[in-house]
C-alpha cells in the first residue's frame, strides 16, 4: 500500500466544491477523467455503500466511513463490480478521503488516496486530471 496526496486550490467556497464533487451530474462531468461515462449510486450518507459503475454496469464499490458535509468524506475501497455483481475482495486497506479546508482565496481540496501497488500509476495519471476538472466546474458561475 502506498499513501497518495493530491491538492489542488479552487477559488470557490468549500459548500460549492462539495457540491461539484458529490452531485451526481457534475460528478459525471470530472469523474470521466478517471474512466468515460463514470457515475453513482447511492446517498453518501456514513455506512452506506456507494456503487461507481462504468456504461457496461462494471465498476467498483465502496463503503463511506465519514461524511462531514462540506469538509470531509472518507471511504474505503470493498470491492469490484462486475456486470453489475459484486465480486468482494480482501485488500489490506485502500481507502480515499476528500478534504475541504477554507483558504484565503477559497478552498483547497485535499485527497488522501491510500493505494494498492498495482493502482499507484493509474492514481498519479488519473487524479490530477480529475482535480483540474473539479476547479474548473466549482470556478464557473
Amino acid at each position: 500500500m502506498k499513501l497518495l496526496v493530491f491538492k489542488i486550490q479552487i477559488t470557490a467556497p468549500a459548500e460549492k466544491v462539495w457540491e461539484v464533487l458529490f452531485t451526481q451530474d457534475s460528478e459525471r462531468n470530472w469523474a470521466s477523467a478517471l474512466n468515460e461515462g463514470t457515475y453513482f449510486e447511492g446517498n453518501w450518507e456514513e455506512g452506506s455503500t456507494m456503487r461507481f459503475l462504468d456504461q457496461d454496469n462494471n465498476g467498483m464499490y465502496n463503503l463511506v466511513t465519514r461524511n462531514y458535509p462540506g469538509k470531509e468524506l472518507a471511504m474505503k475501497h470493498l470491492g469490484w463490480i462486475l456486470n453489475g455483481e459484486l465480486s468482494p475482495q480482501n485488500w489490506e486497506d485502500p481507502t480515499v478521503t476528500y478534504i475541504l479546508e477554507p483558504s484565503e482565496s477559497g478552498t483547497l481540496l485535499c485527497a488522501e488516496v491510500n493505494s494498492l501497488d498495482e493502482f499507484v500509476d493509474f492514481f498519479n495519471s488519473k487524479y490530477p486530471q480529475n482535480f483540474e476538472k473539479i476547479k474548473e466546474l466549482s470556478e464557473k458561475e
